[in-house]
């Protein structure tokens, strides 16, 4: 009988033999199950500079918080030897706040904020970005720390159109005084109305809008990196010129507000 038993155990054992051989556990793997190695993330760091061009034109006039704001890159943004950025990405972005000028003091403000980047290929990124430089050609000024666009200030205008005046009022009460056999009294008077008139003007005036025209370049200045594939990273003829760029405009005037105010009887003009 302890031999029956023994002859059975052994041929149990033989049999559960190929099913054991047959099992895998968990942890083997066959060549061709080997894990494929994580593609490669070509990374561009915070704070690189995008040269960008403007594709509208933004004004404290009209502009109000959430207006959105159209840009292309001009220049090729090159990170550890490769093209990352070309010509011809479009990027967007939005006004956060808009001020007008005020009538006695107070200047233009605007802030601006970048939001979404689209490449040649058609990649799109999110993105959070500022604005880190302004065209050398506009008359505004920028507030590199606080990302401030700030329009130009009125107060030599503001003199100027106030002694204008006075000089034309006291021409004008020069003449009649002469008629009148007064002419110290009409220069006196004639003075005094001109000066009225001219600080009038002054006080119903606005001063100059901070303007970004159709055609302005600036930079943007990446807040947090931005990450791409190397298949995100393909384009084809990534160094050629953006179309339409050549016809986008002349960019900023420099002399924009001086000519501006040349309308008018004293070289003032009374906008709405």
């Amino acid at each position: 009988m302890r031999l029956f038993l023994t002859s059975a155990a052994l041929l149990a054992g033989c049999l559960s033999l190929p099913a054991q051989q047959g099992f895998r556990t968990v942890d083997e793997k066959t060549p061709t199950e080997e894990a494929s190695p994580a593609e490669e993330e070509m990374v561009i760091p915070r704070g690189t500079r995008v040269p960008l061009m403007l594709l509208n034109s933004v004004s404290t006039k009209h502009a109000a918080p959430g207006d959105l704001v159209y840009l292309e890159s001009v220049y090729p943004v090159v990170v550890a030897g490769r093209v990352v950025i070309p010509p011809g990405t479009y990027v967007s972005g939005s006004v956060t706040r808009s001020k007008r000028p005020g009538k006695v003091k107070g200047k233009g403000e605007l802030y601006l904020r970048f939001e979404q980047m689209i490449l040649p290929n058609g990649v799109i990124r999110d993105l959070v970005g500022r604005v880190g430089a302004l065209d050398g050609r506009s008359p505004e000024s920028f507030d590199r720390e606080e990302g401030r666009i700030q329009s130009e200030g009125s107060a030599g205008r503001d003199a100027r159109t106030v002694g204008e005046s006075t000089a034309a009022g006291a021409s004008i009460g020069v003449i009649a005084g002469a008629a009148s056999g007064s002419t110290g009294m009409g220069l006196g008077i004639g003075s005094a109305a001109g000066a009225a008139a001219g600080l009038a003007g002054v006080l119903l005036t606005r001063g100059p809008d901070a303007i970004l025209e159709r055609g302005a370049q600036l930079d943007m200045v990446l807040d947090r990196d931005l990450g791409f594939t190397e298949d995100e990273l393909t384009f084809e003829n990534a160094l050629r010129s953006p179309g339409g760029t050549s016809n986008i405009g002349p960019g900023p005037d420099p002399n924009r507000n001086r000519r501006n105010q040349s309308n008018g009887r004293f070289g003032r003009r009374f906008p709405l």
